[in-house]
């Protein structure tokens, strides 16, 4: 594992120099999942969600969130962002009994760092969104698997998750 690089030789945190790496074309993909009651599922799946279309506000949020990214996250840099997409795949009852709908979140863009913490943020304020708009009908909703799947791009490569 190289060192952690948002700490200069004496320790302090400080926001790593990019100037001198090539822009290229990153891609982050990050995914996670909110587990709740199937009555709730149920509920979003039909539309009849008091506050609305949770899965296209949370898809506008989550898009949003990775836009924010550097405002929420003290050393990220600021980065113009070429894509943003964001999935919802839905699964019913499991054998636990409980439904759940995992989150994917794409970014993009060409420059000299990548987009993890983008994704990673915007997975997050997605399901967040999700349990905000349910919280009503089901407060046991719980947030997990909350992970980077790939990043492409850098000179350090590709890296796609076991």
């Amino acid at each position: 594992m190289s060192s952690l690089t948002h700490f200069d030789d004496q320790g302090q945190a400080h926001m790593v120099d990019v100037a001198a790496k090539a822009s290229t074309h990153r891609i982050g993909v990050a995914g996670g999942r909110i587990e709740m009651l199937p009555a709730t599922l149920a509920i979003i799946e039909s539309g009849s969600a008091k506050k609305g279309d949770v899965l296209g506000i949370a898809r506008i949020a989550g898009i949003m969130a990775a836009k924010k990214t550097s405002d929420l996250i003290p050393l990220c840099h600021p980065l113009a962002l070429t894509r943003v997409a964001i999935d919802f795949e839905a699964t019913h009852a499991d054998l636990t009994g409980a439904s759940s709908i995992f989150c994917t979140a794409t970014v993009e863009t060409v420059g000299p760092t990548g987009v993890e913490m983008e994704a990673l943020t915007a997975v997050q304020v997605a399901l967040l969104t999700i349990y905000d708009m349910c919280k009503a009908v089901d407060r046991g909703m719980t947030i997990t698997g909350v992970k980077l799947l790939e990043k492409h791009g850098g000179k350090s490569g590709s890296f796609v998750a076991g």
